[in-house]
């Protein structure tokens, strides 16, 4: 649970036209005074003030890091009434596994190791993968609204989105063709075949779109060794 509402918190600043009103709701829902959300950032409360009234331009995902985790920390040394309060109902079963890279990996290299191949023409590949979501589509139709969504992305968008239980994979490439956040690459566990369609519009968003037929549990140790 505290992992979504950390996931939940840094994509509604991400992706919000006013981020520094965003990081003010979310402040005011913690019951927290800049100045104390700046003594545990290490921070001037004038900076804090500065990101909510927009005289700073938007923070980086550093600093989201760092205010997400300030929110948090605080919250446990009050005894965690935010977190209790804020149910997200359990991690969804959709999500298989997630992580963030502490370096950005170079697709070909993702590719190498978890023995993929690309099947969009002309894809680019030279662009760097900073995570990944290894997500069961076919509950993630079920399961997942707009809002949870947001989840599957965690840090970064520049991540690696691998869908299991795919059969011909037009669902998943249209449901990111309806989101604004666009993944670095998108990876298909053992497809029975793949949509046309599903190439189509990987192409038209960009994305490199590839196949890796590995059994999902030597998948996952070898995604958990990149870490």
């Amino acid at each position: 649970m505290r992992n979504e509402l950390r996931e939940k918190i840094a994509g509604e600043i991400a992706l919000s036209a006013n981020p520094g009103k965003t990081i003010r709701k979310w402040r005011e829902d913690f019951g927290l005074s800049q100045q104390e959300l700046a003594i545990q950032m290490g921070i001037s409360p004038s900076v804090i003030s500065d990101y909510e009234s927009g005289r700073r331009k938007s923070p980086g995902i550093v600093i989201v890091r760092k205010i997400v985790d300030s929110l948090l920390a605080l919250d446990d040394e009050h005894g965690s009434p935010m977190l209790k309060k804020y149910e997200l109902g359990g991690r969804s079963d959709c999500v298989v596994s997630i992580s963030e890279f502490k370096g950005g990996m170079p697709m070909v290299d993702f590719m190498d190791a978890i023995e993929a191949h690309n099947v969009v023409p002309n894809a680019d590949l030279s662009k760097r993968v900073h995570g990944y979501t290894v997500v069961n589509s076919i509950k993630a139709i079920v399961s997942l609204n707009s809002a949870d969504y947001l989840k599957i992305y965690g840090w970064s968008s520049e991540r690696a989105l691998i869908f299991t239980d795919v059969i011909y994979g037009r669902s998943p490439m249209i449901a990111i063709r309806a989101h604004p956040l666009t993944p670095a690459m998108v990876v298909y566990h053992k497809p029975e075949n793949i949509d046309p369609l599903a190439i189509k519009l990987a192409q038209l968003e960009g994305i490199p779109l590839v196949v890796t037929n590995l059994e999902i549990e030597e998948l996952i140790r070898r995604l958990e060794r990149m870490n």
